[in-house]
Parts: C-alpha cells; sequence; structure tokens
C-alpha cells in the first residue's frame, strides 16, 4: 500500500500530506491529489515541491509514475517547472480558501484590495531601524550584562538605563530628574493605565482627567478602564485651553502634548504652560506630559519639556516608539516622589515588565552616542519627506493648506468643508490609509469645526515616498 505522507525532501524538511486512495491509477490519484492541495490553497503560488525521485521514495512508488504526474500538471498549468530549479505550484488566480489568500497579480488600487500605503500617523518609518548599530549595542550589552540580569527584573526597570535616560533627557529635553524617579514601561500605554490607576484614590469619587478635544482615542479608553472619568479641554492656534482647568470639578490631573499637540501639530504656548502647572500646584493635581515625539523638530527651537518647570506636579511620559520602533516595547515616566510608591505597587502586581536585555541594549545604545546619531539622520530623512510633501502641494493642489510641520511625523491637511469624507475614501481608492481629522475628535467635545486629513509623512519607506506623493495628490480636491 501506498503511503499517504510525503515530506519536502531534506533540503527543505517540510511534510506533504497527500491522500492516494481516490479513484484510478496510482498516478491518476497523485495528479488528484495535488491538484486538490493547490485548488484548496494547501499549496499557495511559489511552493517548491520535492524532486520527484524523494517524492517517490516518501509514497513508495515509482520516480517515472511521479515525474510523469509533474509533467502533465505542469502542462495543465498547476505547477512549473525551471531547469536548475526544480518544480513549483504554478501562479494561478485561485477562488479564496479558508484561512489562506492566494498570490494575486497586481491590479488597480481599490477599497476592497485594501490601502498599499499606510499614512495613518502613530508608526515611524520601521525601514530605517537601525539594524546594525543597534546589533553592535546589544553584542556589547550582552557581554557586559550581570548574572542577576538574566532574571526576572523589578517593576521600576534596569539602572543601568535608568541612569542612562536620567542624563539623556536632562541634556536633550530639559527634564529634571534622577534616576530614582524613573520607572520603565512596557509602552506609553501600559505607563498611562499605571498612572490613572495610581491617580484614582481608594475610596470616595474617582475622578476625572482633561484630555485634549482633539487626541488618541484609545488614550482616553485607558484612562476609562483605570476607573477615571475624561473631560476634553478645547484645542485652539495655542493648543489646549489650559485656562479652563480650573472651572472642571473632581479632576486628578490633565493629559496633555505641550511640545507638539496631537494632532493638529502646535506647541501649547507658554502662557498655557504656566496655567497647566499652576494649576496642578493650587490643586494638588498632576500634568500627564505624552513627548511622544520631542525629539523630531525642524524650523523652530526644540520646546523643552514641560516637567522642568515643576517635577513635583507633572509626570513626564516619554517613549521609543517613535524615535527607533514600537516592537521594542520600551517606554519611560519620571514620576513625582509622591506617586513612586503607588505607581511601583500597581506595576509590581502582575504588570508586563518590558525585557532586561532589550532595556540593557538601549542603554548601551543610548551611552555610546548611536541614539543620537540616529535621531541626527531621521531628522534630515524626515525633514527631506516633509519639504517634498509641501512642494507637492504647492505645486499641484496650492488651495490645500498644511499646518502642524514645525515638527514631528505627520502633517494636517485643511480641507474644503464638508470634504473630509469624500477625500478619505478618494485616497482609499487610490490605494492610500489616511485618517480624518474628525476620527480624533473626543465625543464629548464640541462638533469638529475643521475638515482635515492627518497624513503621517514619517511612516512610509524612503522608496515608496514619491509613489506615495503621486497617489495623494490624485485624491486632492479640485481647485476651486
Amino acid at each position: 500500500m501506498e503511503k499517504s505522507r510525503a515530506t519536502f525532501g531534506r533540503d527543505l524538511g517540510r511534510d506533504l500530506h497527500l491522500d492516494l486512495g481516490g479513484p484510478g491509477g496510482v498516478r491518476a490519484s497523485l495528479m488528484a491529489a495535488l491538484r486538490e492541495a493547490v485548488r484548496s490553497g494547501r499549496l499557495v503560488p511559489g511552493t517548491r515541491l520535492p524532486s520527484s525521485r524523494s517524492l517517490a521514495t516518501d509514497l513508495g512508488i515509482a520516480r517515472n509514475t511521479v515525474a510523469d504526474a509533474y509533467a502533465e500538471l505542469v502542462a495543465e498549468g498547476w505547477l512549473y517547472a525551471r531547469q536548475g530549479s526544480g518544480t513549483e505550484v504554478a501562479e494561478r488566480v485561485l477562488p479564496r480558501a479558508a484561512g489562506r489568500s492566494p498570490r494575486r497579480a497586481p491590479g488597480p488600487p481599490s477599497p476592497a484590495a485594501g490601502p498599499r500605503f499606510d499614512l495613518t500617523p502613530g508608526t515611524p518609518d520601521v525601514s530605517s531601524f537601525p539594524r546594525t548599530a543597534w546589533l553592535a549595542a546589544a553584542r556589547r550589552a550582552l557581554t557586559a550584562a550581570p548574572n542577576e540580569a538574566f532574571g526576572y527584573g523589578t517593576p521600576a526597570g534596569r539602572p543601568e538605563l535608568r541612569a542612562v535616560l536620567a542624563d539623556y533627557l536632562a541634556r536633550a529635553r530639559g527634564v529634571r530628574t534622577d534616576p530614582e524617579r524613573i520607572v520603565v514601561c512596557a509602552g506609553f500605554m501600559q505607563g498611562l493605565g499605571v498612572l490613572c490607576r495610581a491617580l484614582r484614590p481608594r475610596g470616595g469619587t474617582p475622578g476625572r482627567v482633561a484630555t485634549e478635544a482633539y487626541g488618541l482615542p484609545f488614550h482616553r479608553a485607558v484612562i476609562a478602564r483605570a476607573g477615571l472619568g475624561t473631560v476634553p479641554l478645547p484645542i485652539d492656534a495655542h493648543g489646549a485651553d489650559t485656562g479652563r482647568l480650573t472651572d472642571l470639578d473632581h479632576l486628578r490631573a490633565t493629559l496633555l502634548t505641550p511640545a507638539h499637540q496631537f494632532p493638529t501639530g502646535v506647541p501649547l504656548h507658554p502662557d498655557r504652560r504656566a496655567m497647566a502647572v499652576n494649576w496642578a500646584r493650587a490643586t494638588g493635581g498632576y500634568v500627564l506630559e505624552d513627548d511622544y515625539d520631542g525629539e523630531f523638530r525642524y524650523d523652530r527651537q526644540p520646546v523643552g519639556a514641560l516637567q522642568g518647570l515643576d517635577p513635583d506636579h507633572v509626570v513626564y511620559l516619554g517613549t521609543a516608539s517613535k524615535s527607533l520602533a514600537p516592537a521594542l516595547r520600551l517606554a519611560w515616566m519620571v514620576v513625582p516622589d509622591r506617586l513612586m510608591d503607588r505607581v511601583l505597587e500597581i506595576k509590581s502586581a502582575g504588570e508586563w515588565q518590558s525585557g532586561s536585555l532589550d532595556q540593557l541594549t538601549l542603554a548601551e545604545f543610548v551611552s555610546s552616542g548611536a541614539y543620537d546619531r540616529h535621531l541626527r539622520g531621521m531628522r534630515l530623512r524626515y525633514r527631506r519627506r516633509r519639504d517634498q510633501l509641501v512642494a507637492a502641494l504647492a505645486e499641484h493642489a496650492p488651495h490645500v493648506h498644511v499646518s502642524g510641520i514645525a515638527a514631528g511625523l505627520h502633517a494636517v491637511l485643511e480641507l474644503p468643508p464638508g470634504t473630509e469624507r469624500s477625500i478619505a475614501q478618494a485616497a482609499l481608492w487610490q490605494g492610500l490609509a489616511v485618517t480624518g481629522l474628525a476620527d480624533f475628535s473626543d465625543p464629548a467635545g464640541p462638533a469638529a469645526a475643521r475638515d482635515a486629513l492627518v497624513i503621517a509623512y514619517g511612516r512610509p519607506p524612503d522608496h515608496a515616498f514619491s509613489a506615495v506623493l503621486e497617489a495623494l495628490l490624485r485624491a486632492m480636491p479640485p481647485a476651486g
């Protein structure tokens, strides 16, 4: 009896299940089994099949039988044979199998096909991750790591990274701290969640957090999951209207993006920075400072961290997600003394810890100067893209105003009233995933007064950016 399981040969080492129990002879049964494997999507286009000798040995049949079956399936178009490269499953347009998507020839973009390029904000150009420099830092860090670094770690994070961050944040962002007040987190979201749980009183009224009327919806969701309510602060050309904080009841904190308001891109006006700090001092509340992309500035002097005005009432939150890559899951908080014990208590009660080896690598990466070199290179790269975007719009769509571009990784494209949704759909038809400004509006705040797209020019890789610009221009509204 012939076997029903064959392997993909010693070079590939994978199993191929073929049921040869069908009607007809051995060759007909083998051909039927291979057709069904391709038709169902188990063997996707491009899959290399075992040699006729290997498959014949595994199935216990004659080699000529396998060779003849391969030749006939090649003639029918199911397989493709190339001299010296073996036999592969041919490129075919097949019905979609459950759980599998067969390869198809590229066609014109459409919403059904999904976007070709993603311009939604939140991610840098991950193709520019400094792999070689990071690997070198990882080798040095691993060589020097003490044995205890391979244990479970502590809630505050590795002391090596906390010490390096204290120096770097003081030098580059104007943060006033020492290593003992820094807590390493597995991303900004974890840090925000831990802080909000620490801010919630153990009894009595849970309280609220004032958030910017334009911001990320999942930040508000994290606050709500921690048991706190949210209330929106209006946004204008000077950033969040922090003067309204004194009019709001039961506030525990306010979450702000002072250096580069997300997503409108404006810095918080100095008077409003002072208002936020004064409110925190007068009430005992906290300002939660989200410094998500403070390293990237182009046409202005860097805006220092708000935390430098009052380290006892401002919690600084930074992250490597924009400067390096979200996959690292590395962020940090600079926590006032009176919150530290509660933060560490919560973080030690089942919160995920960032990997110690990645923390040691980042510490080495920063202390060696590789982090500064990487940031300088990325500033130049992102600025070139921003300038290309602005120049292309000025030439081909001068009626579309661009704002929020002095810093960061995204731009706001102002649109004619009532056109945001239709132009976002037009961009999708061009193969671009884009986000309208209204998607960042707090439902509890006033209705969005602006139609605009938030375009993450920092996200596509360099080689694709020209194609991205061409597609974006095709989606822009006509003048008039």
